[in-house]
């Protein structure tokens, strides 16, 4: 593992680990590069990975959407060049933005930031 990147750390599931846990939706998802963790964007109402980032010091993250390959560094406030991760390295295509469908509230763009 290198700057903040472990390529061998596998995701933490399918949608934004905090959410499932409370209950609540998300538009985007990240992946901590570090360690997996499976969090929502800055847009989203929670803002779970940039919170996970701030608590743990894991400062790269890995978009989690289909057709998307880019890392984030909350250090630099850039775009990262990375190495492939383990996969898989997006949500499923069937998932749909946001979710989960059941807890989206219907006015839900008011809901972002």
């Amino acid at each position: 593992m290198a700057n903040g990147i472990n390529a061998a750390a596998v995701p933490s599931g399918t949608g934004c680990a905090d959410c499932e846990r409370s209950r609540s939706w998300w538009f985007h998802l990240r992946r901590c590069a570090e360690c997996g963790q499976i969090g929502c964007c800055d847009t989203s109402p929670s803002q779970h990975a940039s919170k996970h980032a701030a608590e743990t010091g894991h400062p790269i993250i890995r978009s989690f959407e289909p057709g998307e390959d880019w890392f984030w560094s909350y250090e630099t406030q850039d775009y990262y060049d990375g190495p492939a991760l383990a996969p898989p390295e997006f949500h499923p295509l069937d998932q749909p933005a946001p979710a989960p469908a059941d807890r989206v509230p219907a006015d839900w763009q008011r809901h972002l930031n």
